[in-house]
């Protein structure tokens, strides 16, 4: 098993001590457990619920697709495909119409 480099200094002479991961450099010790759940991705919809790849998501308010004509009703359903970590466009969606789009979290809720 190979450690990883420490999160502090970036040293690459980490040793573990049970559950924990210890930098002889800079004397840096951590949970690799809690590290691994700090960097995941967290996205929440307009009501603050988490959501989760595989959500079924409706739209709360029409939107325009961005070069062209069409607009995507409220009431639209999507089912999330894959989460981003992107302050533009977290959500990459299917839609029930059977087009994919990208759409920021805020302008969706868990259904």
């Amino acid at each position: 098993m190979t450690t990883p480099p420490c999160p502090n200094c970036h040293s690459e002479f980490v040793y573990q001590d049970r559950a924990l991961l210890i930098c002889p450099e800079c004397a840096h010790e951590w949970d690799p457990v809690e590290v691994e759940s700090e960097l995941a991705i967290s996205v929440k919809d307009a009501n603050g619920t988490l959501l989760n790849q595989g959500d079924k998501v409706i739209f709360i308010k029409d939107l325009k697709v961005k070069g062209s004509s069409q607009v995507l009703k409220i009431g639209t359903k999507a089912v999330i495909k894959q989460i981003a970590d992107s302050k533009d466009h977290q959500l990459d969606c299917k839609l029930d119409s059977g087009g994919d789009m990208v759409v920021t979290a805020k302008y969706v809720k868990k259904a």
